[in-house]
């Protein structure tokens, strides 16, 4: 779908280049945010009502100054000798008036923060706590750029409206209902004559909001394109030079950043010409209510009223104009933000209902895989039928060609992707069930592991958040992993981004650590020691050999020394498993394995 605005046209649907083949995450509904937004506030209700208690007093205090210059001007055309002492008085109550609104406004603004700012971190906690439990396979199918978008900038959009859009918003609706009462409180077809210009006001809205919704819509969906181009081309960027398509993908990029910049102009074509149209409803309403004010002071329609109520009339209608203009202005901010809640609410939305934990195994159980098969794409299987029965303490080495489906089997059977045919189970219960519990049954350590931001025992009690300093040793000298932490400064040395840099295999080492401080009764290893040169390729496998001590292990070979030194062996191909035994037999036997065995050694 397409937009014209000022002469140009801006494509606002779904980029077909940028979002083709994939699933982006759910949006919720502008009601289900809401239920969200307000669920969000349990528990700091109290000063949410002491802000509406402020914003109130706020725009009572506002109507003082209007009503003191009409009692003036009446003064002023009764020739009576008190309108200088009027005038005084007025100045002191006009004074009084802006304290007070000054006061309130800042209280209004600092309770509406204690509430807001805890409901926003709970929000936040909660779509990073749910992001953190999606299926990879929802957040690949759906791009990283949607996911860290609503993480990210729709949050942060919802951040500023919090500090900004919300109590302007508020404090103008306020003053707009408490001068409208006061307009009929001075005379009714006063009152009459300002609500006819709501007509006008209307109309402009009635031109704008069709035309505004759809560009936020799409705003929020371009900006999450421009994050995954971006992400790719960080990630990827060896890849792309190597293969000599950083300009492809550099355009990529461009083309995923203009298209976020178009339509933000074309917000502000829009949002000048709906300046237009409100600029033209304030003439016309000053307009009526001067112009009834005259025909009402000369008594044409009916009971005459006073110079100084018009006045006050049109000093309340004058105030008018800015909150009024905030409100149809910021309309922009407010669908933006209202974008941005229901696009994290639909994030929020994914969370699955937690099952009744599972009391830890009483005794070690076999890992029985059942007659698994999975399907990234329908009608496309990369694992067909494949059973296995692991004993406990079991080492099971699982070797095949690439594309085997050796690392979606290991995925699976660690619970982090559910199969599409057969179960997985550690004794009688499913893997993903024991998941829910404290502590996962299953622990899955691959070749992509990741170095937190913090100082190494941050990063190794991640996995024990009441593990010694004498423990965290314990474990490195087991591993072998003590002397480079030794060398690097101890366990208070800072690493990750922005600190001290480790090398993949350091990397490896911690993962390693952190695997043996959880002490989980299975461990899988997907190609955990690929990261390490010829030199430090020894140590990690020392230490994965280590960590697998004692516990039931499924490791996906990289290298045919780990398949060597398994208990026993699984050949795949093609997603089937072709041949189980020990890796004598298998040799013995001539087939896959033997194969595999002759040209590694040689």
């Amino acid at each position: 779908m397409t937009r014209e605005t000022g002469g140009e046209t801006v494509e606002i649907a779904r980029d077909a280049d940028a979002e083709a083949g994939r699933t982006l995450l759910p949006v919720a509904t502008p009601r289900e945010a809401a239920r969200k937004a307000w669920a969000a506030f349990d528990g700091h209700r109290a000063p949410l009502a002491v802000a509406g208690v402020m914003f109130a007093l706020s725009g009572l205090a506002g109507l003082v100054a209007p009503i003191v210059f009409g009692r003036i001007v009446d003064a002023v055309a009764d020739g009576s000798g008190s309108a200088t002492g009027l005038v005084w008085w007025g100045a002191g109550a006009i004074a009084v008036a802006a304290l007070v609104e000054l006061v309130a406004a800042w209280a209004s603004v600092t309770f509406l923060a204690r509430a807001g700012e805890p409901a926003l971190a709970r929000l936040r906690e909660e779509v990073v706590e749910v992001a953190l439990g999606l299926d990879h396979e929802v957040v690949e199918k759906a791009g990283e750029g949607d996911l860290l978008s609503r993480a990210g900038d729709d949050v942060r959009v919802l951040a500023d409206s919090l500090t900004k859009v919300v109590p302007l918003l508020v404090r103008s609706v306020v003053a707009i209902a408490f001068t409208g009462v006061g307009f009929f409180a001075l005379d009714w077809r006063l009152g009459v004559a300002g609500l006819a210009t709501l007509p006008f006001y209307a109309l402009g809205l009635r031109w704008y909001l069709p035309r505004s919704g759809p560009y936020y819509r799409a705003e929020r969906a371009a900006m999450g394109a421009r994050a995954e181009a971006l992400l790719t081309a960080v990630h990827g960027s060896a890849t792309l030079r190597a293969q000599g398509l950083a300009p492809a993908h550099s355009e990529r990029v461009g083309h995923a950043s203009w298209r976020s910049a178009a339509i933000g102009l074309s917000v502000w074509n829009l949002l000048t010409r709906f300046g237009q149209r409100t600029n033209r409803a304030e003439l016309i309403g000053l307009l009526l209510v001067l112009g009834t004010g005259f025909f009402l002071v000369r008594g044409d329609l009916g009971p005459a009223v006073t110079v100084g109520a018009v006045t006050t009339a049109a000093l309340f209608f004058h105030r008018l104009f800015n909150p009024i203009g905030a409100v149809l202005m910021i309309f922009d901010e407010v669908q933006s933000a209202g974008a941005s809640m229901t696009r994290v609410t639909g994030v929020a939305q994914l969370r699955t209902d937690a099952a009744a934990p599972v009391a830890p195994l009483a005794a070690p159980a076999p890992l029985v895989i059942d007659s698994v098969g999975h399907a990234y794409d329908a009608g496309r299987p990369v694992l067909a039928d494949v059973s296995l029965v692991l004993e406990p303490g079991e080492r099971v080495a699982v070797v095949g060609a690439s594309g085997a489906g050796k690392s979606t089997l290991g995925q699976i059977v660690a619970g982090r992707i559910a199969p599409t045919t057969g179960r997985v189970r550690l004794g009688d219960v499913p893997v993903a069930v024991h998941g829910v519990a404290a502590r996962p049954p299953v622990v899955i350590v691959t070749q992509e592991v990741h170095v937190f931001a913090g100082t190494v025992r941050d990063n190794l009690t991640l996995a024990d958040p009441d593990a010694s300093d004498e423990r965290l040793w314990e474990v490195l000298e087991h591993l072998g992993s003590a002397g480079w932490v030794r060398a690097l400064g101890g366990l208070d040395v800072v690493v990750g981004e922005g600190a001290t840099a480790l090398t993949p295999a350091q990397a490896q080492h911690l993962a390693l650590a952190r695997v043996e401080l959880a002490d989980p009764p299975v461990v899988v290893l997907d190609e955990a020691t690929a990261e390490a040169g010829s030199s430090g390729a020894r140590d990690l496998e020392r230490a994965a050999a280590r960590v697998v001590e004692r516990r039931t292990a499924l490791t996906i070979a990289h290298r045919l020394t780990q398949a060597e030194a398994a208990d026993r062996v699984v050949v795949m191909d093609a997603g089937r498993v072709v041949e189980v035994g020990t890796p004598a037999e298998l040799v013995a036997s001539g087939g896959h394995y033997a194969r595999l065995s002759a040209a590694w050694h040689a």
